[in-house]
């Protein structure tokens, strides 16, 4: 993946490489585990000064997005720890031995590290309680000041997995494990680690989803003319300034580009008067169209609307259904 800077925006040089690199690692065209470019390469791909990639690095590497690995480079950090146990025992649709021996073969491991059988029985009975504990339920979190993307990840995730998912402000967390310590908490890789710790604190797993990759969208928008004025529109404010920051790395000056959140009234009628494009989440969708309804008289033209049917990638959610165990 390359990244463009824009030099002559006003968004500074630093956010705009953080907010794209962040976007890459969430879409997983860098996956967990993978080296990313050298300041070297990313000065040399972007014309930005290596400190300043430096800089952008180890504010990802606070973030807990990335880690560095001492002369080696900057990984893509993996947030699967090994009690996530990343493979299962075994797979229903990639077998090579049957369950029994496969548990048989899991005893003996343990067996030969020097466990006895009361304690093999004692570990495999723990981790098997554990994860029943994690699979009771999914608590979808981000900060308050942006719930719309936990509505956006809950919405993709509850029709697909048999659990009961809750949205939780990352303030209220606390609370709500502490009255019923069980679940796995899921999130965007952008707060994984805050909420790392609270889920170590209440014995419960956190996880971290990958956002699709909008490849869809994003092509549409590549082949737009010059001066097309597109309006995104999202129930999610951390997703309108990613999207403004990609968007705008990708086209530069050469679209106009406008953001609303779906439940601004004003500004949103004022998007569908001035756009030719519209993109827009699920959710946002019926905001966009009862107002495009109410008032029609009003606009001089009805923009095209490009609605992103998924948040999430089906890669994500499908690994999500293994680790809490409710895949067939």
């Amino acid at each position: 993946m390359r990244f463009h800077i824009q030099q002559e925006s006003d968004i500074p040089a630093s956010t705009q490489l953080y907010n794209q690199i962040c976007f890459a690692i969430a879409a997983r065209h860098y996956p967990p585990g993978h080296r990313l470019p050298s300041t070297r390469q990313l000065a040399m791909q972007t014309g930005l000064h290596r400190n300043t990639i430096s800089k952008v690095y180890r504010q990802l590497e606070i973030d807990g997005v990335v880690e560095a690995i001492a002369g080696s480079g900057i990984y893509v950090r993996d947030n699967v720890t090994k009690k996530d146990f990343k493979k299962s025992f075994y797979s229903k649709n990639n077998i090579n031995n049957p369950p029994d021996q496969e548990a048989k073969k899991a005893i003996d491991n343990l067996i030969s590290l020097g466990c006895t059988l009361q304690e093999t029985r004692k570990i495999l009975t723990k981790e098997i309680d554990w994860r029943i504990k994690c699979g009771a339920r999914i608590l979808v979190s981000t900060p308050r000041e942006d719930i719309g993307a936990s509505m956006l990840i809950a919405e993709d995730l509850s029709p697909k997995i048999n659990v009961p998912v809750e949205v939780v402000p990352m303030e209220e967390l606390e609370k709500v494990l502490c009255n019923s310590n069980n679940g796995t908490i899921v999130t965007s890789r952008y707060f994984l680690q805050p909420l790392e710790k609270v889920a170590k604190k209440h014995g419960v797993r956190a996880i971290a989803v990958d956002l699709s990759d909008f490849q869809k969208e994003l092509k549409i928008l590549k082949e737009l003319k010059s001066g097309s004025c597109v309006g995104i529109v999202s129930i999610s404010p951390g997703l309108l300034r990613a999207a403004e920051v990609i968007i705008h790395s990708m086209r530069g000056s050469e679209l106009m580009l406008m953001t609303a959140i779906s439940d601004n009234n004003g500004r949103l009628l004022a998007l569908l008067n001035a756009s030719s494009h519209i993109v827009c989440d699920g959710p946002s969708l019926s905001v966009i169209e009862n107002t495009l309804l109410k008032n029609r008289s009003q606009l001089m033209r009805l923009p095209q609307i490009i609605c992103a049917q998924n948040y999430l990638s089906i890669d994500t959610i499908n690994q999500l259904k293994k680790e809490i165990g409710v895949i067939n």
